[in-house]
């Protein structure tokens, strides 16, 4: 699938630090694993049906300023993503507008790499649609079958049989356990699972909680042929086979919002390490969920706020980038209508400033120095954005070293 080209990062004096990051597998900050000094990092993409709103734009800004500080301590970076193009939310909404579930993916697909290039994020080498992968992920869930991790569920109104996982057999045969990377009980997890795609009261399943891996064939869905039956795949083992096929097994960080710790980074990993016997990725870093109007934002209470109608009202991608970076990559937020105006009008003082003519200014190199180690702890943005706010209130001695490194850290044109 094609991507969108890069935005200019400049290379900056000295290095940075690689980045501390808490991994919500470990309930802990660490230091991912990066051999070779490459950090490989796969981030799940959108399901293209109602792009790009600013909680989408959160979570690709989190690891977007990731990939920036890697880079920034001369670590190469390989960045995958994928495109969940065929899912019952795309067919939903497809009907409910009468548009072709095809034309509704292209056309979200399309904005989404107008927003990501507006904004300047770092785009992905590896950008694969679900679509492009049917025939790997159909022979992954025969593979599954196959070892003793896949079972056959009667349907009643398809052409043959649904596909489950099973969590029992893969946890006592495989490195995975159920639990590796989602800090929540039993109980938890059952209600998580209704709530994101899963079917836990489906009959004929052997434990509630094995997701699905193939759906058979229904009349009026789209469908393939393929070694496990006509259908299409369940949901994560779309991402356990674009990701390690992009960038290998036990890969440096698996990126999402916090609304996929489980069900769908979990059982990606469970499925990846079943197919491989190598764990998925050594660290899994979410990023918090946005609200607005008092309210996590969401197509079914239709409180979203969208990118691409920001810029297309004059907004300065710049402004956008500030006002989301002004809330750490963890915390919950909600944005409010006022946001923007906030981020521009820092931007117009961080810009004054630089322009500022100072008796006592400070060292931008210092100022350098303190952005890196924010950086490497966590993404602190919140402390980054704090420091530039004082640096450049008073002026700076090379306002060019410092335009560079906020082009170059954080993304932001002065």
């Amino acid at each position: 699938m094609r991507t969108w080209t890069p935005p200019e990062l400049p290379e900056l004096p000295g290095r940075g630090t690689a980045p501390r990051l808490y991994n919500t597998a470990k309930s802990r900050l660490e230091h991912p694993a990066i051999p070779d000094d490459t950090a490989r990092l796969y981030v799940c993409g959108i399901t293209p049906y109602d792009a790009t709103h600013i909680g989408h734009a959160f979570t690709y800004l989190t690891f977007d300023i990731m990939q920036r500080a890697w880079i920034d301590a001369g670590i190469e970076t390989v960045y995958a993503q994928n495109i969940t193009d065929v899912d019952d939310p795309l067919l939903e909404r497809a009907d409910a507008t009468g548009v072709d579930w095809r034309d509704l993916a292209d056309e979200q697909i399309g904005l989404f790499r107008s927003d990501m290039f507006r904004m300047g994020m770092i785009p992905p080498a590896h950008y694969v649609a679900v679509t492009e992968s049917i025939d790997e992920i159909a022979g992954a869930v025969r593979g599954l079958v196959e070892r003793g991790f896949g079972y056959r569920v009667p349907t009643e109104d398809a052409e043959g049989d649904d596909i489950y996982f099973d969590v029992d057999a893969a946890s006592r045969e495989s490195q995975w356990r159920l639990g590796d990377v989602a800090p929540y009980d039993r109980a938890t997890m059952r209600e998580l699972s209704a709530e994101r795609g899963g079917d836990p009261e489906r009959p004929g399943k052997r434990d509630p909680l094995d997701p699905l891996l193939w759906r058979a064939a229904r009349e009026g869905e789209p469908s393939w042929e393929s070694p496990v039956g006509r259908g299409r795949p369940g949901w994560h083992v779309e991402c356990s086979v674009i990701a390690t096929r992009a960038l290998g097994g036990a890969f440096t960080v698996q990126g999402g919002g916090t609304d996929l710790i489980f069900p769908h980074h979990e059982f990606t990993a469970a499925l990846a390490t079943a197919l491989s016997g190598t764990p998925l990725a050594h660290a899994y870093c979410h990023a918090a969920l946005v609200a607005y109007q008092g309210h996590k934002m969401s197509k079914s209470r239709g409180n979203l706020v969208f990118v691409s109608k920001l810029l297309d009202s004059g907004a300065d991608p710049a402004a956008i980038r500030l006002a989301l970076l002004t809330h750490h990559y963890r915390s919950e937020w909600e944005w409010f209508d006022g946001d923007l105006a906030t981020g521009t009008r820092r931007l117009a003082a961080w810009r004054e400033g630089l322009e500022r003519v100072s008796d006592d200014p400070a060292s931008s190199a210092a100022v350098l120095a303190q952005l890196r180690a924010a950086l490497a702890n966590d993404l602190d943005t919140p402390v980054m954005l704090a420091t530039l706010d004082a640096a450049l209130d008073r002026g700076v001695d090379d306002p060019e070293l410092l335009r560079d490194a906020v082009l170059s850290l954080l993304g932001v044109k002065l």
